[in-house]
């Protein structure tokens, strides 16, 4: 205990760059601005680089490189997205080394795995995921892994055809998983980041509740549980998780508004690294729903809903010392910074940062 309160400590002593992805008009790249973790304070945002909707982050372990998704439609005169690779110059803005087809159009998520080895991406538009190799200068490499999704779910118009919309690795980094809105599945596959491929797990999924459209996907840090929002539903299905053979076994559907809200649907889910908090958002609500996760049985018990003060929070993120939580406010330019309690609650602070269509807000240490 001794020794993370050591490790927390040292990083809210740290300094930090926050990039930030955009998305739609006005979001024309990432932007970065300074977070002073000491005293909640932040600086205001400029544009790092110019790219096409940028709009989800991952900063490579190692602080010299960012991979960012270009969601569009056609990259090279072929239906697919964009991966982008870039490197941080030392005033932090980004410069673009390469970039290799995403595999399907509307890339929506990526993760960089823990060894930095390989980036992996989810394909709102075209319904599959897929992983490509980091090269040692950073560079990304041809995609070494594919899969296409197949099938459909109950609701015709938003799930007649796949949807993945996000990719997660489980803590031991043996297993990725893709939560497909339009099939109202997680997709499971083992994950080999030696040779960056995915092959489908026996079982191949966990179902989700129909028509609930799980949009993206959290593990407790002890990788006992797993969460995932149920987009359409406003809704959290928190799940039991067998780390040995990567299966997931739902234990509760919990909502996450205090009564129901026409048009409302959530975005993000984020567990502390404590593993008794879990977070997640509601655009239209525009709230972050607050829950205590019981440490033995993983299920969740609501602590209400925070205002993020902005509008349609796609994103949020806690920073590496999990002191202060950034929602992003898609439809408000904004980025509103909360503290974090020592019981997981919000409380909302003067700070606020102005940046077009904000999507997703990742960090690095100066």
């Amino acid at each position: 205990m001794i020794l993370i309160a050591l490790a927390a400590l040292t990083l809210a002593q740290d300094k930090l760059s926050v990039y930030v992805g955009t998305s739609g008009k006005g979001g024309n790249g990432i932007y970065r601005f300074d977070f002073d973790p000491k005293t909640g304070k932040a600086g205001e945002a400029s544009l790092a680089v110019e790219t096409a909707n940028p709009s989800f982050l991952s900063v490579h372990p190692g602080g010299k490189h960012v991979y960012a998704v270009g969601e569009i439609g056609n990259f090279e005169g072929k239906k697919s997205g964009a991966v982008n690779a870039f490197a941080i110059q030392a005033d932090g803005s980004l410069k673009l080394l390469n970039a290799q087809p995403s595999g399907g159009g509307g890339p929506c998520h990526i993760v960089v795995d823990k060894g930095g080895k390989n980036v992996l991406v989810a394909n709102y538009g075209g319904g599959s995921c897929e992983a490509i190799p980091i090269q040692a200068d950073g560079t990304l490499a041809a995609p070494t892994s594919f899969h296409q999704h197949q099938g459909s779910s109950v609701d015709k118009g938003r799930q007649s055809s796949p949807h993945a919309h996000s990719i997660n690795l489980d803590p031991a980094g043996r297993f990725a998983f893709c939560a497909d809105l339009g099939l109202d599945k997680i997709l499971v596959y083992k994950w080999d980041p030696a040779k960056g491929l995915l092959t489908p797990n026996d079982p191949p999924a966990a179902p989700a509740p129909a028509g609930s459209g799980p949009r993206h996907f959290a593990f407790r840090p002890d990788g006992k549980f797993a969460y995932a929002c149920g987009e359409m539903t406003s809704t959290v299905i928190a799940y039991a998780y067998d780390a040995e053979k990567g299966a997931l076994s739902e234990i509760q559907v919990i909502s996450t508004l205090p009564e129901p809200v026409k048009g409302n649907s959530t975005a993000e889910i984020v567990a502390h690294p404590s593993g008794k908090t879990l977070y997640c958002s509601n655009r239209g609500h525009d709230s972050i729903a607050v829950y205590d996760i019981d440490p033995a049985t993983g299920k969740l018990t609501s602590k209400g809903q925070v205002k993020t003060g902005g509008k349609t929070p796609r994103n949020f993120a806690l920073d590496p010392s999990a002191q202060w939580l950034f929602a992003g406010g898609q439809g408000s330019d904004t980025i509103h910074v909360f503290k974090v309690g020592a019981d997981g609650g919000l409380t909302a602070t003067d700070t606020v940062v102005k940046v077009p269509n904000p999507v997703c807000m990742r960090f690095l240490a100066k």
